[in-house]
């Protein structure tokens, strides 16, 4: 398996970027050389400040929406704990998203009022190349937003995350032998009754099967417990971490197929896990 890497938002950063500095490189040579129109001091004035007011409403607008989502997300995570790794996935992409549209915004606002504060200058050139700069990242910051929204209410949201866990942990699924997923799922079963049977040792009361599985500690956090208090190494702590993120990957959109060399690591892991429970000077006998 691989390891499971965490969200990294350099993509944002190197596209919103790029696309910032194509249009306003493209819109100054244009200005400076052949421009389209021609803007006295009172329309640019108008222009930079409406482009100022608009980016914030809208940004504050955005922020509030996604605070409210970001509730939903949490309260969704509480209620089924299979959902927490990609609920804390989708959390990830979101906060790095909304870092870059925030400093976008940051940006338009501060050239809006460069531009302002430049049109007392006789320097043409700076203006124009200060003005296209501005509503050049005024536009990529409309765009941004968008973006941001539709990524925030898409319906398959959680599809899509656990798809890229699964891409992620079992890589080998498209090209290696399938493995056998019933033998997966019932080797995860074993280990996660294994797992459950650890809340006695705990003194942590086990939910009766009519009992909300929100009532429930989830099997990550078991896992937790059990590398804390030295029962299992790092190494098994790790593996079973992955085996928990990609079971719930599969049971929440992902496809349902596993390599068969990570089926036939599941085996292993159980076996691990057991004689590790089992070996372990402090396990506690019900």
């Amino acid at each position: 398996m691989s390891e499971v890497q965490p969200f990294k938002p350099e993509d944002f950063k190197n596209t919103y970027l790029v696309v910032w500095v194509i249009l306003a490189f493209v819109g100054t040579v244009i200005g400076l050389n052949v421009p389209f129109f021609s803007l006295n001091d009172s329309q640019i004035l108008y222009l930079s400040s409406t482009s100022a007011q608009v980016t914030a409403g809208i940004y504050g607008l955005t922020l509030t929406g996604f605070l409210f989502f970001r509730t939903e997300l949490s309260r969704e995570a509480s209620e089924d704990e299979s959902l927490v790794e990609v609920i804390d996935e989708l959390k990830s992409r979101y906060f790095y998203h909304l870092i870059y549209v925030s400093g976008l915004m940051g940006l338009t606002l501060a050239l809006s009022n460069i531009v302002i504060s430049q049109l007392s200058s006789a320097n043409i050139g700076l203006t124009v190349v200060l003005l296209n700069a501005s509503q050049s990242a005024y536009a990529v910051t409309l765009c941004a937003i968008v973006y941001f929204i539709f990524d925030v209410v898409s319906p398959r949201k959680v599809q899509r995350a656990s798809q890229k866990m699964q891409d992620t942990i079992d890589p080998s699924r498209e090209i290696a032998k399938p493995g056998n997923l019933e033998s997966f799922l019932r080797n995860y079963n074993r280990i996660e009754s294994l797992l459950q049977d650890t809340t006695m040792v705990y003194d942590i009361q086990k939910p009766s099967q009519f009992e909300s599985r929100a009532n429930r500690i989830s099997n990550t956090r078991l896992v937790d417990f059990l590398l804390k208090s030295e029962r299992i190494s790092k190494s098994l702590y790790t593996k079973l971490r992955e085996l928990i993120t990609l079971r719930n990957a599969i049971i929440h959109g992902a496809e349902p197929v596993v390599s068969d060399q990570l089926a036939a690591e599941s085996e292993f892991i159980k076996n691990e896990l057991e004689e590790a429970l089992l070996n372990n000077s402090n396990v506690q006998e019900p």
